[in-house]
């Protein structure tokens, strides 16, 4: 993740001390571009705990998927040269 000091941004110093003492969220909007969000660590740590679920979920499943398949697995070493590491 890229760290910014706030001085180094346009963003109005309110607007930081809102999702900092408020913790509101604060939706950005760029010219033409796709809009940007201030959130506060609190909940970009609840994000980033539900994006960890989801993708132990989806490794869980694609494991599951794997052995009823019956296919054999492919050895580390093998995939390693396949892929030229």
């Amino acid at each position: 993740m890229t760290t910014l000091k706030a001085s180094q941004t346009r963003i109005p110093p309110d607007a930081f001390n809102r999702v900092a003492y408020q913790r509101e969220r604060v939706r950005i909007e760029r010219r033409g571009g796709r809009p940007v969000f201030l959130v506060s660590e609190e909940d970009l740590e609840l994000l980033e705990k539900l994006e960890d679920r989801y993708w132990a979920q989806e490794g869980r499943a694609a494991l599951e998927e794997f052995k009823q398949s019956g296919r054999e697995p492919i050895p580390w070493e093998t995939l390693k040269k396949r892929l030229g590491l």
